[in-house]
C-alpha cells in the first residue's frame, strides 16, 4: 500500500498544479477576514486533490484548508494546502504551492511540494530522506546565525501584533546574514530542507501550512521545533510557533526568540 500512498501523493500534486498554473493570472477573490484571501483556484485545487484521494484511497481520513474534513479516527489522515502563498496569487506575484502530507496515527510519514511556477517538486518520506525533482537534497552546513540566511512571515493578525513580530524580525535582522519573506511557509520549509536557506521562524501556522514541510525538513537532516526547541506535540500543535533550521544554528534562533516571547 505504500508504493499506492506515493502514487496518490505525486498525482495529486500534479493536479493540483495544473489548476495553479490554469488559473494563475485570472481569479476572483473573496476575503475569509482582514489579510486572509480565497480565490478559486484554492477550491479548484483542493477539489482536485480531494476528488482522487476520496476514489483511490476511501478509507482514509483528510483535513484541509478550505472547510474540508473526515475525522473517522482511521490510521492515515492526508493534510492538504491546495495554495499556499493565496495573497501572492492574488496579486500575480508567482510564489506559492500546493502542500500535501500523509499522516500515519498523527506522524508524517509521507510528504510533498510542488511549486508549478519552478516546476519544482519536493518529497519526503519517513526514512528514506527528502528529495527535490528526485535527487535528494540535505540541509545547509552553516554553523553560525552570523552568516545565516534567515526567513520569516507574518501572521494574518500581523496589523494588531505588528510592534511584537517586528521585534523578531529586528532581533534577527541584526544578528544574521539577512532575512527574506517569501509569503508561502510550506515553500518556506521546503527551501529550507534543499539548503537554500538556514533557518525559519513563523507564528499561528495552521497543521496544513506546515506537515509537509515537517517531514521535508527532518529527513533533509534539519530540526523543527516549537519556540521552546520541544517537538509538537500532535496535530493540532502544528505550526502554533515554527521553527525550523539545518539544525547547527537551531540553538543559536531559540536564544533569539525564548526571551522576546
Amino acid at each position: 500500500m505504500a508504493a499506492e500512498h506515493r502514487r496518490v501523493l505525486v498525482e495529486a500534486l500534479d493536479r493540483a498544479g495544473r489548476v495553479l498554473r490554469r488559473r494563475f493570472g485570472s481569479v476572483s477573490i473573496r476575503y475569509k477576514g482582514r489579510a486572509n484571501l480565497l480565490t478559486q483556484a484554492d477550491l479548484e485545487s483542493q477539489a482536485a486533490v480531494l476528488g482522487l484521494i476520496r476514489r483511490r484511497l476511501p478509507g482514509h481520513d483528510y483535513r484541509a484548508e478550505e472547510k474540508a474534513c473526515r475525522d473517522t479516527g482511521a490510521e492515515y489522515c492526508w493534510v492538504i494546502d491546495p495554495l499556499d502563498g493565496t495573497t501572492n496569487f492574488a496579486h500575480g506575484y508567482p510564489v506559492g504551492c500546493v502542500s500535501i502530507a500523509l499522516l500515519r496515527r498523527g506522524r508524517p510519514v509521507l510528504a510533498g511540494v510542488h511549486d508549478p511556477f519552478r516546476e519544482e517538486r519536493f518529497l519526503a518520506e519517513a526514512g528514506r530522506g527528502t528529495t527535490l525533482n528526485g535527487r535528494p537534497v540535505r540541509v545547509s552546513t552553516a554553523g553560525r546565525l552570523s552568516s545565516a540566511l534567515l526567513i520569516t512571515g507574518f501572521p494574518y493578525d500581523r496589523a494588531e501584533r505588528s510592534r511584537y513580530y517586528a521585534e523578531f524580525y529586528r532581533a534577527f535582522m541584526v544578528r544574521c546574514h539577512d532575512v527574506r519573506r517569501s509569503g508561502s511557509a510550506a515553500l518556506d520549509l521546503a527551501w529550507t530542507a534543499a539548503g537554500r536557506a538556514d533557518g525559519f521562524w513563523e507564528f499561528n501556522l495552521a497543521p496544513w501550512d506546515v506537515a509537509a514541510g515537517l517531514l521535508l525538513v527532518r529527513e533533509a537532516g534539519g530540526k523543527v521545533t516549537d519556540f521552546r526547541g520541544r517537538p509538537w506535540d500532535g496535530v493540532a500543535a502544528f505550526g502554533r510557533q515554527t521553527l525550523a533550521s539545518n539544525g547547527r544554528i537551531h540553538a543559536a534562533m531559540l536564544r533569539v526568540i525564548r526571551p522576546r516571547l
